[in-house]
């Protein structure tokens, strides 16, 4: 319970709603099962009298079904869709709360989660706690007013008929799901988990088809794929024989309990003390109170998934953030010298330096060239540079000022990146584009289209800048999906510009020509191009090489 205490305080804004669910829950319930107990009383009632050839008065039972069954139907619709609008407030309340804890970790607090396990937790994890409305909360509340209402409605009718029912009740609702859970807990906690890997695996599995199929043959990775989906369906199926035990012991304690209120009923009937309506009436009542127990063994058992669930969420939003914002940050200049003066980076749990002593200065109208093997520290050098990671020693200065004396996003702000990876939404060119620039124009786009070497490509286009991409830019070449990503970096106008392997795909006078409109169009801008290609590197006003993070040119 601790750990959905966690969660309270982001259902709390909800316990409105949470409270009217439950209260249209419990009176649609409580209206069901006198419904059922009144007709029993009312058809035997009836029944006597037609024997007997008496009259009786059965517009006052008849009306009073005729609103029970009324306020059955009434209160069931509302309950579902107080029910519903109170989940989708849960999920409404629960992902934009991830987002904004995920965004400021990104990337380098969350370097080490799959990209399958963080979408596992964005989206599965979440749906599973729309759970503690439906599946836990309501049902457990639901029962506990019920149960109430009924065995004291029964207790006064017939004290030994609720002595009588009354553990058969705790045996279905309590006893037996506590037994389920326990036979399940461990498959649903490694439920959440398994799936996780699961959907992680499957997405590795998917985005390196290619090459699976050239290196391995063995079908390595189809194996434990298929390992990971078999642990996930040992814990499913186990869950399932959970359900289906506690599903009959419901229904066998429930029908228990019919025959011995019959049994006791019926003998307080022979005794005098009931009359002949009453027996069906109150034997109706103790089986119908088994409504209210027949979703507690399914609240009990999703507890250690969702309480799993909660914990992954918990585990990645309590981190903290690689890079520790200012306590009162000041706005960066609008321009100005990026500066690293004996910069050494080493990642948490490293041993090696990623940076060693880096001293560069990028001005503004300097092309500074950057190259390297890969591992060398190139990305590092940028990540640096964006502070997503802090530098471990020296110091990074922009305008004479050090860095992390400004706001994260605001220094963020100031530099326009291409990384190597750039991704392409599975939408149009112009909504790539405006990722960069949301209130860019079409002549904007267009000017950065052209400075990219794209625009004769968008212009062949029937819906030119309005051209669908696809997801991942798979609707076009590699190329074009390239030169879409640097308009996009070109389109925001900061005072740096850090672009890894711009002239990608591009034969040797694409890529010079590429650079020189990059010259002539920026030349107030500080420009940091990451490139294996000598003839990009000579074109640069300098160049630095780097080897296994240390400066061996510049």
């Amino acid at each position: 319970m601790l750990t959905l205490r966690r969660i309270g305080p982001l259902l709390r804004p909800l316990a409105g709603w949470i409270a009217l669910a439950i209260g249209l829950g419990a009176l649609a319930m409580l209206a069901n099962i006198a419904l059922l107990a009144l007709s029993g009383w009312f058809i035997t009632a009836m029944a006597m009298a037609g024997l007997a050839g008496v009259s009786m008065n059965y517009f006052t039972p008849g009306a009073t079904i005729r609103g029970l069954a009324m306020t059955r139907t009434a209160g069931r619709y509302a309950e579902r869709v107080v029910g519903h609008e109170a989940t989708l407030r849960v999920v409404a309340t629960l992902r934009p709360w991830l987002f904004e804890r995920l965004l400021p970790l990104a990337p380098a607090a969350l370097a080490d989660l799959r990209d399958g396990d963080l979408l596992s937790r964005l989206r599965s994890d979440v749906d599973r706690l729309e759970l503690v409305v439906l599946r836990v909360v309501a049902p457990i509340a639901v029962a506990a007013i019920v149960l109430a209402v009924g065995l004291g409605w029964l207790a006064v009718a017939h004290a030994a008929i609720a002595g009588v029912v009354a553990p058969l009740l705790v045996l279905a609702g309590l006893l037996v799901p506590l037994a389920a859970r326990r036979y399940g807990a461990c498959a649903a906690a490694r439920l959440a988990e398994g799936q996780a890997r699961l959907a992680a695996t499957l997405v590795d599995h998917v985005e390196g088809l290619a090459e699976l199929a050239i290196y391995d043959p063995q079908e390595r990775h189809v194996a434990r794929l298929l390992a990971e989906s078999d642990a996930v369906l040992d814990d499913e199926t186990r869950l399932a024989k959970a359900n289906a035990f506690t599903g009959a012991m419901v229904g066998f304690c429930a029908h228990l309990a019919l025959i011995a209120a019959m049994a006791v009923a019926i003998a307080a009937f022979a005794g005098g003390a009931l009359t002949a309506p009453q027996v069906p009436m109150l034997a109706l009542l103790s089986l119908a109170l088994f409504e209210a127990v027949a979703p507690l063994p399914l609240a009990l058992q999703s507890l250690p998934a969702v309480r799993a669930s909660i914990q992954r969420l918990l585990s990645v939003t309590e981190r903290a953030p690689a890079v520790q914002e200012p306590a009162r940050p000041i706005p960066p200049p609008a321009s100005g010298v990026l500066r690293f003066e004996r910069v050494s980076l080493r990642y948490p749990g490293a041993t090696d330096l990623a940076l060693r002593g880096i001293d560069i200065a990028l001005a503004p109208g300097r092309m500074l060239g950057v190259a390297g093997p890969s591992g060398a520290g190139k990305s590092s050098l940028v990540s640096v540079a964006m502070r997503f990671v802090p530098e471990t020693e020296g110091r990074i200065s922009f305008a004479g000022t050090a860095l992390s004396a400004f706001d994260g996003d605001a220094w963020r702000q100031r530099i326009a990146l291409l990384p190597q990876d750039a991704p392409l939404l599975a939408a149009t060119i112009r909504a790539n584009l405006q990722l960069a620039a949301p209130d860019a124009g079409e002549a904007e786009m267009r000017a950065a289209c052209e400075l990219a070497g794209i625009l004769p490509f968008v212009l062949q286009q029937p819906e030119g800048l309005d051209t669908f991409v696809g997801a991942h830019g798979t609707k076009v070449s590699g190329g074009e999906a390239r030169r879409i990503a640097l308009a996009r970096a070109l389109l925001k106008l900061a005072p740096i510009l850090i672009l890894d392997e711009p002239t990608e795909g591009l034969d040797p006078q694409a890529a010079l020509s590429l650079l020189q409109r990059l010259r002539r169009a920026r030349a107030e801008q500080a420009i940091l191009v990451i490139s294996h290609d000598e003839a990009v590197l000579r074109a640069c006003d300098t160049t630095l090489r780097l080897v296994a993070g240390r400066m061996l040119a510049h």
